[in-house]
């Protein structure tokens, strides 16, 4: 049995997808023999490779990088999932739409600061207009909606797609469940 390459991605959201995920236990050992994990933030890999075959991407994209990112990240994979309620909806992120960048940091950066009240440039990535879900950049081929989506749901999909078939989402999860 040939093993998949899969990735994990972290754009803009709280990490909640990537805890559900290792929320697994040790079903996510039974799953690892069907794949080798190759980019993610649960590991040290730097680049992302030049094939992926199942990408799972967490979150919104909500600056230049994300953009960046999920488009590079879409060249290079054969099949995209956008898992949790912010990939797929903008969710959580995209509650600072209404009110734009440049508001939110100067509150977080200049109005809420004691100190140093300046806004970064350097290390944070410049913010986009609006934060988006990520099918408003690149197709997506499947969507695992959920705040975040269950372990089991991860799991279910995850075998499924391992198995070479596509997963009933809707009879596994919805939004915000």
């Amino acid at each position: 049995m040939t093993k998949i390459k899969l990735a994990t991605v972290w754009l803009d959201g709280c990490s909640g997808c990537h805890m559900s995920f290792l929320d697994m236990d040790e079903r996510l050992l039974e799953l690892s023999s069907g794949f080798d994990l190759v980019y993610s933030p649960l590991v040290d890999f730097k680049v992302y490779p030049q094939h992926v075959d199942v990408a799972l991407v967490e979150g919104a994209v909500s600056s230049v990088e994300d953009e960046h990112k999920i488009r590079h990240i879409r060249k290079h994979t054969t099949l995209l999932v956008a898992i949790g309620d912010c990939a797929v909806t903008g969710n959580v992120p995209a509650m600072r739409n209404p009110f734009g960048p440049l508001p939110i940091l100067e509150r977080a950066y200049h109005e809420n600061a004691s100190i140093q009240q300046q806004t970064p440039c350097k290390i944070v990535p410049a913010l986009l207009d609006q934060v988006r879900p990520v099918r408003e950049f690149v197709d997506v081929d499947l969507y695992l909606p959920g705040c975040p989506p269950s372990a089991d749901t991860f799991f279910i999909t995850l075998t499924d797609l391992l198995a070479g078939r596509m997963p009933d989402v809707a009879s596994l999860t919805r939004f915000g469940a």
